[in-house]
């Protein structure tokens, strides 16, 4: 598919002007399934009854809603939300960047590149799974991530990818570095249809690298990192195997990201996603997904380190929805809701206090709730109120205008 990819009007009326304050660099920080109450469970856990996340200590904070444009739903997927975020336009579940009709639209990755950015992803998903695709391919369905990596190496470009699939880069029989059917998930083996795209990464120049040496030892240039077959970790409920322990956290590749874009005078574009706290979710299990938010608020931290030398920048952080229908309760033996999804799980501990609280959940799907947005940075305050999720668009086009 061919989008046209330059820094036009915004699909859905962005007020801009040419005396409106840009941003340099743009850091999207997405917490996949994080809600409100995913959030507050988050900020007791890891810094009590009085702290604070360093994610809600961003200066400029509102809300989103996040519905589809979907005949068939009124909760949106992970496509669906990151398409609003990337190209300004509402779409069905399942879509990666293409309107209700499958017409494929222009999206941030490729306009960004467009202004003369550098521009990069960094997930503990596949790189090619729906929420980082959104802003660099287009495609009418999100299964097709052979055919996404093929639209990053020879169409979107991004200077930087970084994450787990490297089963959708080879093709069904060639396992790379990380073998085919291993013990902890035999579903997983290689399964691309578009051949050896690491080697085509190669010859498009870019430096391949599969673990956390390789990772701290690569140079400037363009950089694709693979660490895991499928997602960074194994998700599973409780006490069922799951597992996560990615082979380079997310802070460090964001760290590696931000030092290889930072190289780009005109300034860069940056997606940073947090899979695990959807992936956690989707299997009702509070552990993991508490220990997914501690990760994630790792790399806010590298963010706003950066932004605080680097005050041009344009940090923000949210989530596309919310999932598992999170709620944060006491612990109380008595007050058990049900069994299966609408058990409680817990306790957990309190960061500083001897008291604890539960996790309630409602569902093991996706929930339609809105979802917070806190930013810092030039045009940060635009993010005051409550606003459609198609609205990240018109802030972030805006601001990756060129001065």
């Amino acid at each position: 598919m061919v989008v046209n990819p330059t820094l036009g009007a915004s699909a859905s009326g962005a007020q801009a002007s040419a005396k409106a304050p840009t941003a340099k660099n743009v850091i999207f920080i997405n917490g996949d399934g994080m809600g409100a109450a995913t959030r507050q469970a988050a900020r007791l856990h890891l810094t009590g009854m009085g702290g604070r996340l360093a994610m809600d200590a961003l200066p400029a904070s509102g809300q989103l809603t996040t519905e589809p444009d979907d005949p068939k739903a009124v909760v949106t997927d992970s496509a669906a939300a990151a398409t609003a975020w990337a190209t300004g336009e509402k779409t069905y579940n399942g879509a990666i960047s293409v309107d209700v009709h499958g017409n494929p639209l222009a999206t941030l990755g490729r306009q960004a590149k467009a202004a003369g950015k550098a521009t990069g992803l960094v997930t503990t998903a596949q790189v090619t799974d729906a929420s980082p695709a959104a802003f660099f391919a287009n495609t009418a369905n999100r299964s097709a991530q052979d055919e996404i990596a093929r639209q990053y190496i020879e169409v979107s470009k991004p200077d930087v990818i970084l994450g787990g699939g490297e089963d959708w880069w080879l093709p069904a029989g060639s396992a790379g570095a990380f073998r085919d059917q291993p013990a902890e998930d035999p579903s997983e083996a290689s399964k691309g249809t578009k051949g050896n795209l690491i080697a085509q990464a190669q010859k498009a120049g870019y430096s391949y690298v599969s673990s956390a040496d390789q990772l701290s030892r690569a140079k400037g240039g363009k950089l694709l990192g693979l660490f895991a077959n499928e997602e960074m970790f194994q998700q599973r409920a409780e006490g069922q195997g799951d597992v996560y322990s990615p082979v380079v956290g997310l802070s460090t590749m964001t760290s590696k990201a931000l030092s290889a874009l930072d190289k780009n005078k005109k300034g860069f574009f940056l997606m940073v996603e947090e899979e695990g706290v959807d992936e956690f979710a989707h299997s009702n299990n509070g552990t993991r997904v508490l220990q997914s938010m501690r990760e994630l608020e790792k790399a806010v931290a590298v963010a706003r380190a950066y932004v605080a030398t680097h005050p041009d920048t344009l940090l923000v952080v949210t989530g596309d929805h919310e999932t598992g229908g999170l709620a944060v309760e006491d612990s109380d033996a008595t007050d058990e809701s049900g069994t299966g999804i609408s058990a409680e799980d817990g306790p957990f501990s309190i960061r500083g206090s001897d008291k604890s609280f539960s996790i309630d959940w409602t569902t093991s799907g996706h929930t339609g709730v809105d979802v917070p947005v806190t930013a810092a940075g030039p045009l940060s305050d635009r993010f005051s109120g409550k606003h459609p999720n198609t609205y990240v668009y018109d802030v972030l086009r805006q601001a990756l205008t060129r001065r």
